[in-house]
C-alpha cells in the first residue's frame, strides 16, 4: 500500500470517504450531526492537518488520515474496504514519518477504541463531551 499526499481537489472525495466511515461505524450520529459536521471538516478541518490517504488501483480513495504534530485528528477508511490493513498503513506511517503519539477517540466508537488499543494506543482520559461540545465523550489515547 502506497500512503500519497493528499491535494486540495481531493477533499470532496475525502468528504464522501469520511461521510461512508461515520455512517458504517458512528451510529450515534444523527442526519442533523452529519450535515453539521461537513461544513466544518470541509473549510477548517481538512486545511489544519497534514492529509495522508490510500487509493485503491483505480486511483480511487479508499482511507484517509489527518495528523497535527504529534496527534492524529482523523482516521477514516471506506466502509467496503475495512480490515484490509489500510487503517493499520495509515496509522503506521503517522506513527514513524509523521510522529504521531496521540489520539482522541469517540467513546461510543468501540470498534476504533479497540483498533487503536491493537495498535498500542492507551487510554490515557476521558472528556464528556467532543470539541464542538456535542454529548459524544471523547477517549484522549496514547502510545
Amino acid at each position: 500500500m502506497i500512503v500519497e499526499n493528499v491535494l486540495p481537489e481531493y477533499h470532496a472525495e475525502l468528504l464522501d470517504v469520511w461521510e461512508n466511515s461515520v455512517r458504517a461505524t458512528h451510529d450515534f450520529i444523527t442526519e442533523e450531526d452529519i450535515a453539521f459536521f461537513k461544513p466544518i471538516i470541509m473549510e477548517q478541518a481538512f486545511p489544519a492537518v497534514t492529509l495522508k490517504c490510500i487509493k485503491d488501483r483505480h486511483g480511487a480513495i479508499q482511507g484517509f488520515l489527518g495528523a497535527h504534530e504529534e496527534k492524529i485528528e482523523m482516521l477514516f477508511v471506506l466502509n467496503e474496504a475495512r480490515g484490509k490493513g489500510i487503517g493499520k498503513a495509515l496509522i503506521m506511517f503517522a506513527i514513524e514519518q509523521l510522529g504521531a503519539t496521540k489520539v482522541d477517540v469517540n467513546e461510543q466508537n468501540p470498534l476504533a477504541v479497540g483498533f487503536y488499543q491493537h495498535m498500542g494506543f492507551n487510554i490515557t482520559s476521558r472528556s464528556p463531551l467532543d470539541d464542538m461540545g456535542k454529548p459524544f465523550p471523547i477517549l484522549h489515547m496514547a502510545l
